[in-house]
């Protein structure tokens, strides 16, 4: 992450420079254009009738010609500038990255079975983001066979989700009180909160929609109990109507943050009721590579420096343990406090009588030493 930072920085400099240097050109180029118009229309005016040039004249475009070589090589100096700016992102590139990854890469890890997952998993992340053409293509070039159950779920979620962005809510509504027993089995706020922002948009309409929103405020009854404040809120909100709601006390009822959040709210609920993650597999995968390439790449260095044949010939095991920070924690990790080796799906951690929980490993152990 520092190392993106640190590019991040050189190609900021180099936006700024950019957008500074465009600035000037028009600015410059502006004030030529105005010089010389203003030059030529005082030719105009005294020119002689023989054609000649009065010798203030040709002094006068003496200073022009002048004054634009000046500015051409002042633009011209500044664009070398950029040049070499630029040239520095393409160093902190190469100081900050590693373009030779396959050193970490082990012989044999992408069998058939494993690269007939990574396609799927690269083609469910396609649905998730609604790139349903570039899904059914790598399906086709592939051989995956893809279930229509399986695309339906992510087609609609993106239909609803694109609806949200440009604040349509009749969609997102449908879905929710078509589902309202499983949200609320979940304890979801999402239907609750969709109600909420048509109930503000009716109120956004002022006076000439007050019966409306009378009216739709009967939709809150089921949701009176666990959000009374809230519809306590809204109710108030009313009063301001003639001044309306953005001069009122009530205005942080029209914050345009909680469109972002409730699209949130929808992609996690949703995600909760097909059985998926709201993140899509492939990209936690990919950042948690990204986090975790840098210690690989030094070690396997130290490894090839040192000739030390063994330390990681397994495919399911790294040789050192890489923090990829709470945000990776998906499940908790037991270490076996006999072995002192953490639990896997062949070696469970199992619980005994007594209420101590050890490997199943250690337990066998144990028991072939008759305790």
């Amino acid at each position: 992450m520092d190392q993106c930072v640190t590019v991040e920085r050189e190609l900021e400099k180099v936006l700024q420079k950019f957008s500074g240097y465009g600035q000037l050109c028009e600015r410059s180029l502006e004030e030529l254009i105005q010089y010389a118009g203003g030059l030529r229309r005082e030719i105009l005016q005294t020119e002689n009738q023989d054609g000649d040039l009065s010798g203030t004249i040709s002094l006068v475009m003496t200073q022009c010609c002048k004054r634009i070589k000046d500015t051409v090589q002042k633009l011209a100096s500044e664009h070398k500038d950029i040049h070499s700016s630029v040239s520095r992102v393409g160093k902190a590139i190469d100081k900050n990255f590693d373009s030779d990854i396959s050193s970490v890469g082990i012989d044999g890890c992408w069998q058939a079975d494993s690269q007939r997952i990574l396609n799927q998993v690269m083609v469910e992340h396609f649905f998730r983001q609604g790139m349903l053409d570039v899904a059914e293509e790598l399906c086709q070039e592939s051989g995956l066979s893809i279930d229509q159950s399986q695309k339906e779920p992510f087609v609609e979620l993106n239909r609803i989700l694109e609806a949200l962005k440009v604040r349509v809510l009749r969609p997102a509504l449908e879905w929710a009180v078509s589902n309202r027993e499983m949200l609320m089995a979940q304890n979801s706020s999402l239907e609750f909160k969709l109600h909420r922002l048509y109930f503000i948009s009716l109120l956004m309409g002022g006076t000439a929609n007050q019966r409306e929103a009378l009216q739709y405020a009967k939709n809150f009854q089921p949701f009176a109990l666990n959000h009374q404040k809230d519809i306590q809120v809204l109710m108030g909100s009313l009063v301001y109507l003639r001044q309306g709601i953005e001069n009122s006390p009530y205005v942080h009822l029209l914050d345009a943050n909680q469109w972002a959040d409730i699209c949130d709210i929808f992609t996690r609920d949703a995600c909760a009721l097909l059985g998926l993650s709201v993140e899509s597999p492939l990209s936690v995968s990919f950042s948690a590579g990204c986090v975790a390439l840098p210690a690989l790449i030094n070690i396997k260095a130290v490894i090839e420096q040192r000739q030390c044949t063994g330390v990681w010939n397994q495919k399911d095991e790294l040789p050192i343990e890489v923090d990829l920070g709470k945000k990776c924690w998906y499940h908790s990790i037991f270490a076996c406090p006999i072995l002192r080796q953490q639990t896997t799906d062949n070696n469970p951690p199992m619980k005994l009588v007594c209420g101590h929980i050890i490997s199943r490993d250690a337990l066998n152990k144990m028991f072939n030493g008759s305790k």
